[in-house]
């Protein structure tokens, strides 16, 4: 694998640190979006959803994909407060990195050209395919492979005690024969 560094040292390379180890696309086969990006009518609700109100399926997307819930109101105040000091913005920074990541983390075919556009033209359309997603993923189950571990019995070995007699501290009184 060939790596741009810049001057950078390169991240440790092993499966012992998961933060910077990489992953190739050769590990897992990439999958398609479970719904299209226009197949608003395989679910009536997330379609109704992002009609009526657009930016409340778009902060819960983002919270439901481990995101900050008000990531989405970037693109509606960030471009708000660009457009009025003149800077127009044409790619809705949130839209853009939540479909990004969510493209990464279920390893979906797909290009960040292609995001860039999508996220551009059809932003609400993105919001509820996503949605869509996400609902996909909740419903599918997740197999759970576990090893055959040895257990090591920690706790000692039980040891017979014997009963313990009771001897008074004090001599017998006279008179007294045992």
């Amino acid at each position: 694998m060939h790596f741009f560094n810049f001057g950078l040292p390169a991240p440790l390379l092993s499966q012992s640190n998961p933060i910077a180890s990489w992953h190739t696309m050769a590990e897992k086969p990439l999958t398609d979006w479970d719904s299209g990006l226009c197949d608003c009518f395989e679910d009536a609700h997330t379609c109704c959803y992002g009609f009526w109100c657009g930016p409340c399926l778009a902060c819960t997307v983002s919270g439901r994909f481990g995101e900050n819930y008000c990531l989405p109101l970037c693109d509606i105040l960030g471009s708000a407060a660009l457009a009025a000091c003149g800077i127009p913005l044409c790619v809705p920074p949130a839209v853009l990195s939540v479909r990004a990541a969510m493209r990464n983390r279920y390893g979906i075919k797909g290009s960040l050209c292609k995001d860039i556009a999508v996220s551009c033209f059809c932003a609400l359309c993105s919001w509820c395919q996503m949605h869509r997603e996400l609902k996909h993923r909740k419903k599918t189950p997740t197999v759970i492979t576990i090893e055959n571990n040895t257990v090591y019995n920690m706790q000692p070995v039980p040891v017979a005690q014997l009963p313990a007699v009771m001897v008074s501290a004090q001599p017998p009184t006279a008179g007294f024969v045992a």
